[in-house]
């Protein structure tokens, strides 16, 4: 492992996430796993599947869960427009921990429990459910769809300057794995002919 580990360190790696979405929270622990185990500038950058999907005619059980979502997005808009990008990593693992490994739906009492681990100002719940941090989220957004250059949800990476949909897993790599994984992603970040592979995708696991 240490001779991949090398030949894919000191890369720079930027997340987008949405709170709510499960698939970016596999994406996000995996990044972090590499992390663990190699050298990567990691940033953690909110989107959001509400401003995505705010115009478009969704099945009901979607429409519910985008509608939903704004609230712990809005909140991660807030704390990094009054507290710096840096709050994000920790408050999306907060709030993550909560919503997909706990399964905890009730988003008013994640985002309140969330705000007290961290000891943010518990005003910040607030902004779920106001448009006042809006803009920030929106530039966040759109910031991540620009990196890949068309429409995407979450997740999506980049890697050194490269934007992706993706990788969209089901379950955490671990070690040599998350290794390998990350080395064929930063691959391909480099292939400028590069645009698209995608297969079936099986359950979820949050482990």
């Amino acid at each position: 492992m240490e001779d991949i580990a090398s030949q894919a360190s000191a890369a720079a790696v930027d997340c987008y996430f949405d709170p709510a979405c499960p698939f970016a929270w596999v994406t996000s622990r995996w990044l972090l796993e590499v992390e663990r185990l190699q050298p990567i500038d990691l940033h953690f950058r909110i989107m959001s599947l509400s401003v995505l999907n705010e115009h478009r005619e969704l099945e009901p059980w979607y429409r519910e869960f985008n509608d939903r979502a704004w609230g712990p997005a809005r909140v991660c808009a807030a704390a990094e427009a009054l507290h710096g990008n840096a709050v994000l990593r920790d408050l999306y693992m907060a709030l993550g921990s909560r919503i997909h490994r706990e399964r905890n739906k009730d988003y008013d009492v994640v985002i309140t429990e969330s705000l007290e681990e961290l000891g943010l100002p518990a005003s910040l719940a607030k902004a779920a459910h106001t448009d006042e941090f809006d803009a920030t989220l929106r530039a966040g957004h759109q910031a991540g769809q620009e990196a890949i250059g068309e429409e995407a949800g979450t997740p999506v990476i980049t890697v050194d300057g490269a934007g992706f949909f993706g990788p969209v897993l089901t379950s955490i790599p671990k070690g040599e794995e998350a290794i390998r994984l990350f080395r064929a992603t930063r691959a391909l970040a480099g292939m400028g002919a590069f645009a698209e592979l995608k297969r079936g995708r099986g359950a979820l696991d949050f482990r």
